[in-house]
């Protein structure tokens, strides 16, 4: 490890070109040993030939002996022998893919998720991977965007539990000698997009931005996140990129952040059509004087940085200290002691899908599956009964179950939910495809086309599928329906402007209902899809979300009864797509539908839908019962120093172990400013035997109740509260308490 004395030396002998060459990050085709593979990229991108030689970091390299040679390649040929760093998508698991992260966030284990991302970072270590664009922090209110899939959801106080988390097992104790840089994303308010449209404008109030978005990104900094992604959206109309106030005030100095920021793909030069920026060499100025260190694949600061500061439009000293976080990254990674941190195909056979990730990767699975619908106890099955099951649908005998951004994972790896079922149940199972995952893959682009094929799916072929699925649906005591979204129709690029299941998959749906058989829908998603228009025809419904290497497994699990689920659901599932952006920790407004005085029809309401949710925030059922009873409290009031105990009774009232996630909510009954109807502040998973009681208690004091008031100081207010107990946001006990000053 260098000292900082020494990092200093090292910038000081470095020539401008060489610092600014620090701040460029090219993807892996400039860096081939074929230069006539590499002229295509360099002309096509418009760089400085000589600026590829002199980039500092590299995307989208992974493998031990690629980044090996590239390394070895790229040393030879520098004059420091500054190694380079190599960065990459870890998003949700590495070659051990998990559930994406809006489904392990139903699994509310914190503790259990940070030994997965400690894991995945092992894997990638061992291919040679530096710094992972992860974890995604974005807030999420809106199941329309679709990257609602790399989300941990609507809450800010739970995705902060997460954020927390998944740094700390990327990172690990010692970063040098162990885990992968994290650099969080996407930095600010990105789950904010207008329409829930990728790519699109953020208009919020700085009081909002602070109270909900900003929080999980502020988690992971204290967590000690190595690095920031700004995000593509506006600020305060300023795109994050060029936004002085996000990254210098608040990121770096209410924050102390002091790692590096690096771009999104191409951002800087994408401030030119954001209209804040008339060419590129102005737009690396504007991304520079914010604080953005690292240009990631464009030649915005490579071809002009240079000349600006010749110019004496830029100061030398704004690439002096990006460069130097650049090198302080690099040093903190022990590269200067192994430009290969162990990197090698030995390791990766030794880390790759282990006995021992697969099994953690199984258990996230188990808590991420969310039952939402179960009646007259149609589940678990039976795994040692003799009738026959029916598995229908475009997700029976898929491998395509570990969602759009698990770069490295291989669906090969995945069991189809066929093959797990039979595991367990052998030839009781028959499988039947039933119809595509959509009829016209047309809008989904190339990387939709491969994702399931190309077939051209006439009505001729469309009936024989569906036909003989309804053959093996009429031998069958029970039907499995494996339904869901295509698998590129969530992720980036994926937001959709209807949450309903693609019609051929309903249709299917109610002409197996039709012949009255139970049926069990299990749905495969990146969101949370709509669902009332497939509930009515289901017995059973799970949500499996993208389930990872294990999913299919853990699906088996929950089927049989082998595990009893546990899964809370981390986002509001609408009750339809127009009452989107839906959250529970909304506004009480001034006519709410429920308890107005005014009559109805002048309440915040829909003519022609519910304003409830189909499945509310923190919800799920168990193959058990729980009751609460006793809520209890240690003192009607709350002071400044002190704290106020919170208990509750909580029994299994069911003929099974299950576990519950006991969840507490505050609301402050009036403040300066507007507050929400309730808040997450605490939950507790706690496993119950049948007739086991325990105690719950929580501990609340003045620190949780702050917020940001209506002058813009962060603090709490004195008055009435009511703390809520119960097993979702929709299903709580009461009780009131006052905060004195």
């Amino acid at each position: 490890m260098k000292t900082e004395t020494e990092l200093r030396e090292l910038l000081a002998s470095l020539t401008l070109e060489e610092k600014v060459g620090q701040l460029v990050q090219l993807s892996g085709e400039f860096f081939s040993d074929d230069e006539g593979l590499k002229t295509g990229p360099t002309q096509k991108l418009g760089i400085d030939p000589t600026m590829v030689e002199l980039a500092g970091s590299v995307l989208n390299v992974a493998g031990a002996e690629k980044t090996r040679a590239v390394q070895e390649a790229y040393l030879a040929k520098s004059r420091h022998k500054i190694p380079l760093l190599f960065m990459n998508d870890v998003v949700y698991g590495c070659k051990t893919v998990l559930p994406i992260p809006l489904g392990f966030a139903a699994s509310w284990d914190p503790d259990l998720v940070r030994e997965c991302y400690a894991g995945a970072a092992e894997e990638a270590r061992a291919m040679g991977i530096h710094v992972t664009f992860a974890p995604m922090l974005d807030l999420v209110r809106d199941a329309r965007w679709g990257r609602s899939l790399e989300s941990t959801g609507e809450d800010p106080w739970l995705t902060s539990v997460y954020a927390r988390a998944m740094v700390e097992g990327l990172q690990g104790d010692d970063l040098a000698r162990a885990g992968i840089a994290s650099c969080i994303k996407h930095f600010a308010g990105y789950g904010a997009v207008e329409a829930g449209r990728d790519y699109n404008t953020v208009d919020m109030s700085e009081r909002r931005l602070r109270e909900m978005y900003l929080p999980p990104y502020r988690a992971a900094v204290e967590a000690g996140c190595r690095a920031v992604m700004p995000s593509f959206n506006v600020i305060d109309e300023v795109p994050s990129t060029a936004n002085t106030w996000l990254l210098r005030d608040v990121l770096r100095g209410e924050w102390g952040f002091d790692g590096a920021v690096v771009t999104d793909y191409a951002a800087i030069s994408e401030l030119v059509p954001h209209g804040v920026a008339a060419d590129d060499a102005e737009a690396a100025r504007l991304a520079l004087e914010a604080g953005v260190d690292v240009d990631m694949k464009t030649a915005c600061y490579a071809n002009n940085l240079c000349d600006l500061v010749r110019s004496g439009a830029v100061d030398e000293a704004l690439v002096d200290e990006a460069c130097l976080r650049v090198l302080t990254l690099k040093n903190d990674l022990g590269l200067f002691d192994d430009p290969y941190r162990g990197a090698s195909p030995a390791e990766e056979e030794r880390t790759f899908l282990t006995d021992e990730k697969r099994a953690r990767a199984r258990k996230l699975a188990d808590e991420s599956i969310v039952l939402l619908k179960n009646e007259h106890d149609l589940l678990p099955l039976d795994p040692q009964g003799e009738g026959r099951i029916a598995l229908i649908g475009p997700y029976a005998a898929s491998h395509a179950l570990i969602g759009l951004w698990a770069v490295q994972g291989d669906p090969a790896s995945v069991p189809t939910l066929a093959e797990a079922l039979t595991e367990i149940a052998g030839d009781r199972v028959t499988c039947a495809q039933g119809s595509p995952y959509l009829v016209d893959e047309s809008s989904l682009g190339f990387f939709g086309r491969s994702g399931a094929g190309d077939a051209a799916w006439d009505e001729d072929s469309l009936g024989a599928l569906r036909e003989e699925a309804l053959a093996v649906a009429r031998k069958a005591d029970v039907v499995i329906m494996a339904l869901g979204e295509h698998p590129m129709e969530s992720g980036e690029g994926g937001s959709k402007a209807d949450l309903r299941l693609p019609a051929i998959q309903r249709e299917l749906l109610r002409a197996v209902h039709a012949l009255g058989k139970p049926v069990v829908g299990v749905i495969f998603s990146g969101r949370t899809p709509v669902l009332s228009d497939i509930a009515p025809w289901c017995d059973a419904l799970i949500e499996a979300w993208f389930p990872g290497t294990e999913g299919t497994h853990a699906l088996a699990d929950i089927l049989f009864g082998v595990v009893n689920p546990s899964g809370r659901t981390a986002m509001t599932f609408p009750y339809a797509t127009g009452q989107e952006p839906l959250y529970y920790n909304a506004f009480n407004t001034g006519r709410p539908e429920k308890t107005s005085g005014h009559t109805n029809r002048f309440t915040s309401r829909y003519v022609d839908c519910p304003t409830d949710p189909l499945y509310p925030f923190g919800y799920g059922l168990s193959y058990t019962t729980f009751a609460y009873e006793n809520l209890r409290a240690s003192s009607e009031t709350l002071t400044a120093d002190g704290t106020l105990e919170v208990s509750v009774d909580v029994t299994n009232t069911g003929r099974m172990a299950g576990d519950e996630v006991v969840q507490l909510y505050v609301r402050d009954l009036v403040g300066s400013v507007v507050r929400p109807v309730k808040e997450l502040k605490g939950f507790e998973r706690v496993h119950l035997e049948p007739g086991e009681r325990r105690t719950v208690s929580f501990t609340i004091d003045e620190p949780m109740l702050r917020f940001w008031r209506r002058d813009l100081t962060f603090g709490s207010e004195p008055g009435a509260f009511e703390v809520m107990v119960g097993p979702h946001s929709a299903e709580v006990q009461t009780l009131p308490f006052t905060l004195v000053a």
